[in-house]
């Protein structure tokens, strides 16, 4: 059988360090399918520049084991380099949420077997000015809880981290509790005015949380949602809606729309979060670049992405989820 080569990066302090118990499986799975796997441990010293050295077009692909900001470095520094070999996600993280978007099971040796049995697709990453991301770009109240977690808090208590996280932030803000000034600037919308929050999404969920439950990663567009805040019962409101995991109309108060393209800013001068890291200060071009990433996904997803419209993709994942939560 030929041997082909795979880059492994992961970071052993993803999540809670559960990427660690399964390194010897997912190294005799992939050489069982006629895989050389090249391990490379990220540490403070260890960077993802250095994962990349010496790769050539000789491998096969990446295969990336950590969280979204994981994912997020391997992604830029690929892009960087002109790397254009798929890229595989094994979902080691807190949130995980672009190894969800792919389709994969939560479970590290579950989507270990969709990648190997899986097929490679195209799909679409945003750039804001000089940094790429995969899933999400926002700004505004309470979206950098990712960067402000604690490294420890989140491998020892994983998701609740963020909601403690979140919920003592709330307190401590209230007392100067008020809404950002944006302009977006784009053929689709112009938006100048207050807001609370705001994401452009190439995918759909962030924290776990589905917000952009009409996003389409291969229509090369994103979806963009401006929460105004214009009072605390809309508030109250569509933090329920989201919180509910509701999938209908967005609720008054919350501005979506599609675009390709669009320029944001703001007078606050803000600092974005891209894919639960910091990312750069307004005034940010933002642009989704249409089948920029090559991905290896589970092959009935790969298919049903295929074939279906937006419209049926939606309703499907919808089905999805419901039948994984029955399970």
């Amino acid at each position: 059988m030929e041997r082909r080569y795979v880059r492994f990066i992961y970071n052993p302090f993803s999540g809670e360090n559960k990427i660690l118990n399964n390194l010897d499986y997912i190294i005799e799975s992939y050489q069982a399918h006629g895989y050389t796997i090249v391990p490379f441990r990220l540490t403070q010293e260890c960077t993802v520049e250095k994962a990349f050295d010496n790769i050539d077009i000789g491998y096969h692909h990446i295969l990336a084991a950590g969280g979204d900001g994981t994912v997020n470095l391997v992604v830029n520094e690929m892009k960087k380099r002109g790397i254009d070999i798929p890229l595989a996600v094994l979902p080691a993280g807190t949130a995980n949420d672009f190894a969800k978007l792919l389709g994969h099971s939560a479970n590290i040796k579950k989507a270990c077997e969709e990648i190997l049995e899986g097929e490679e697709k195209r799909i679409d990453i945003g750039l804001a000015n000089d940094t790429y991301f995969v899933n999400v770009l926002s700004a505004g109240l309470f979206t950098d809880i990712s960067q402000k977690t604690p490294t420890a808090l989140k491998n020892t208590f994983g998701k609740l981290a963020y909601y403690v996280t979140s919920y003592i932030s709330s307190i401590q803000e209230l007392p100067n509790f008020k809404k950002i000034h944006i302009k977006i600037d784009s053929n689709d919308l112009l938006y100048d005015d207050h807001a609370l929050l705001i994401f452009v999404f190439n995918g759909r969920t962030a924290g776990n949380m589905n917000f952009a439950y009409c996003s389409d990663v291969q229509d090369g567009l994103f979806d963009i949602l401006i929460i105004k805040g214009d009072n605390i019962a809309d508030t109250f409101k569509t933090a329920f809606h989201f919180f509910m995991g509701k999938e209908n109309e967005y609720p008054r108060g919350v501005v979506h729309f599609k675009s390709k393209e669009l320029v944001f800013s703001s007078d606050d001068g803000l600092t974005v979060d891209i894919d639960g890291e910091g990312g750069p200060t307004v005034p940010i071009h933002i642009s989704c670049i249409k089948d920029g990433l090559r991905v290896i996904m589970p092959k009935e997803q790969a298919e049903d992405e295929e074939e279906e419209k937006p419209e049926e993709r939606s309703h499907r994942r919808r089905h999805r989820k419901t039948e994984k939560e029955k399970q």
